[in-house]
Order: structure tokens, then sequence, then C-alpha cells
């Protein structure tokens, strides 16, 4: 008997659907697979029914209530150890406010930790309405110059310069 390959979603996948993956966006003349606005909820996709999701640049055109449904919706459609992918960029680059399209605020690596259940105790966020729960990883991509340069000195000039990191890339896994 054959079984069906998991479902594999390409959020807001624009031109650059991801190989393997069923395409979803919002315009017609995307290369998407399936049209929908991603902005509200519920999406069509039934509880724990996907086992991955990638969505490239497309967060941080969401409000602040829209982020948060964005990723509870995620987290509904995932199964339990489904991964979700979410690339941005870094808040303290030029990408991330050049685009007059990108909503307030910035993302910056603790950003998504406002999704992890356990983080959320640990930094005692007082009250919030996520359901959401992700175990999260967080990979920089940095500007050409900084690739080589030992860690420490990326990470403090991260810190305290712009244009050191070019992405942030969420590696979420779905507790739960």
């Amino acid at each position: 008997m054959n079984q069906p390959a998991p479902l594999k979603l390409d959020l807001a996948c624009g031109t650059a659907k991801k190989p393997g993956f069923f395409g979803v966006d919002i315009s017609a003349g995307a290369h998407a697979d399936f049209v929908c606005d991603l902005r509200t909820a519920p999406w069509p996709w039934a509880d724990a029914s996907v086992a991955e999701i990638n969505c490239a640049h497309f967060f941080e055109h969401l409000d602040a209530a829209q982020r948060v449904t964005f990723m509870d919706e995620c987290w509904r459609i995932l199964v339990p150890g489904g991964k979700l992918v979410v690339t941005v960029p870094h808040a303290r680059s030029d990408g991330a406010v050049q685009d007059p399209t990108h909503e307030w605020p910035p993302l910056v690596e603790q950003s998504f930790l406002y999704f992890d259940r356990e983080a959320r105790a640990r930094l005692a966020f007082a009250e919030t309405r996520v359901k959401a729960d992700f175990q999260v990883q967080i990979g920089i991509a940095f500007q050409d110059e900084w690739v080589q340069r030992p860690q420490a000195e990326r990470m403090f000039a991260l810190r305290h310069f712009y244009n050191v990191a070019l992405e942030i890339t969420a590696f979420m896994t779905k507790r739960g």
C-alpha cells in the first residue's frame, strides 16, 4: 500500500517555491499551488496535518497580532515534532528597514522565543495569548566579510554594529 507523502508547505512562496513543497501564496501570479491569504485564520489545513513548513521573507510583513496568529496556525497544523523554518531580515540590517511594507518591530533572534512556552516562562512574559510552543534554534547569515572571523568577534559585532548580519533563520520544532 502506498502512503501519501507527508504534506510540506512553502508559505508565501512567491516565485521561489522550495522544491518538494506545496506552494501557498496570496497571489495567483506566484508559483503557488494554492492561493490563500495567510494573514487570516483559520487556515484550510486540518490540525496536525502538515509535516514541514518553510516561510522565507513573509513573516516580517505581518503586524504584531498577525505574527501571533501566523505562529499559532503553524503550530496547529503541524504534526507533533513537525518542523517550521522561518527566514527574515535581521533587525540590524538595511534589509529590515529598506522595504516600507515591513511591519514594526523588526525581528531579532529573541523575537522567536515568544513562541517557545519554556522561554516565555523563563523570561516571565506577564500576559500572553500565544498557543504555539516550539523548540527554537536560531541561525544567522552574516555578511561575507564577517563569515570567517572568530565567533566571539562576530557576536560582538552583531550586538554593536549594523549590517553585520543579513538574515535570521528560526528552526522551530513543534512540541506537544
